[in-house]
């Protein structure tokens, strides 16, 4: 009896060392992919092997230099001359604009004929301006300049000239919103925003370890947690192509513990020079994800996208691009910028 005991203690011991063993295995087979260790000074040597366009790191450690603001234009605003009896300082018209640059949802402007170099600029203390002018943008994302926003673009500027002494020579509101909606139909019909997703056949990933592989392939860190960015070629210019995971998940108090099963890519057409290779690169970016992460590219919807899907997508952004062009609003210039933002 005492025998038969023993036997189904030992049995019962065994089960539960087994139980045991196969439990700790499958949390380690669930586990989220981490990051691999990496000895000190490693990283700085890791080259992105994707890119046509070398990178300088340093480049990209501290702020990139602030682009200039592009200069109104009736492409795709609503402009306004005031005339002056006299040139003004930049100190006077800086103290005279409006607590807001906005009118509704559009960008609101004032721009000034500077006396000594004769260029149109935003105003600037220590010049003095002969010409001014006050615009407002048509369209954006947002939708069309309608009558109300208008009727604020007029308010505004003529506070603003009360202000100087100057005297406004405000446009047709009819004429100004008609142009408003044909240019927001336009951008409608010709806005692309692309986006691919990567997510995994088996083992989930780790915050980290999707950072250190996007690493690898040129991304460096974007504006905001759970996003990474291919920079432009240009400092100052917008990423070529974004990377993006939860926030929530990359601001997680141990982010070697989350789970993710999904990243996003995206390409914003308007916003990057097509010379870049936007598209191709976005492609060569999510496959070579796919193979170093284990998983597999599809569309926003879920579903596998064939390599005669791809192509027939990029027969048609050639055709937009071309299209764009011959508007004047070039992907990635800066009318196109402001137009579709």
């Amino acid at each position: 009896m005492m025998s038969l005991q023993l036997s189904l203690l030992v049995v019962g011991v065994l089960l539960l060392l087994a139980m045991a063993v196969y439990y700790a295995w499958l949390a380690r087979k669930n586990r989220p992919r981490q990051a691999e260790p990496v000895e000190p000074g490693l990283e700085a040597r890791i080259e992105p092997h994707l890119s046509d366009h070398p990178l300088d790191g340093d480049s990209f450690a501290s702020s990139p230099a602030p682009e200039k603001k592009p200069a109104l234009d009736p492409l795709i605003d609503a402009v306004a001359p005031i005339a002056l009896e006299a040139p003004v300082s930049g100190e006077a018209v800086l103290a005279a604009l409006p607590s807001t640059r906005r009118v509704g949802s559009k960008p609101f402007s004032i721009e000034g004929l500077n006396a000594q170099t004769q260029r149109w600029e935003p105003p600037t203390a220590g010049q003095h301006y002969s010409q001014l002018q006050a615009g407002v943008q048509l369209a954006n994302r947002s939708g069309a300049l309608n009558d109300i926003e208008f009727s604020e673009f007029v308010m505004k500027t003529q506070n603003f000239c009360d202000a100087i002494n100057g005297t406004p020579d405000l446009p047709a509101m009819r004429n100004e919103v008609n142009r408003a909606r044909e240019l927001d139909q336009f951008a409608s019909g010709h806005d692309a925003q692309l986006v691919l997703l990567v997510q995994a056949r088996r083992a989930a990933w780790s915050p980290s370890y999707i950072q250190q592989t996007a690493a690898r392939l040129g991304f460096v860190m974007g504006s905001m947690a759970g996003r990474l960015v291919i920079p432009a070629s240009s400092n100052g210019q917008p990423p070529v192509v974004s990377l993006n995971f939860d926030t929530l998940t990359a601001l997680a108090d141990d982010p070697t513990q989350s789970a993710l099963r999904q990243i996003t890519l995206g390409l914003d057409v308007a916003q990057v020079d097509r010379t870049e290779r936007p598209f191709e690169r976005l492609r060569e970016l999510a496959d070579a994800l796919a193979h170093e992460m284990d998983g597999v590219v599809t569309d926003d919807q879920g579903a596998a996208v064939s390599p005669e899907g791809m192509a027939v997508i990029a027969s048609e952004l050639e055709q937009l691009y071309d299209l764009l062009a011959q508007r004047e609003l070039a992907a990635g210039s800066p009318l196109a910028r402001r137009l579709f933002s």
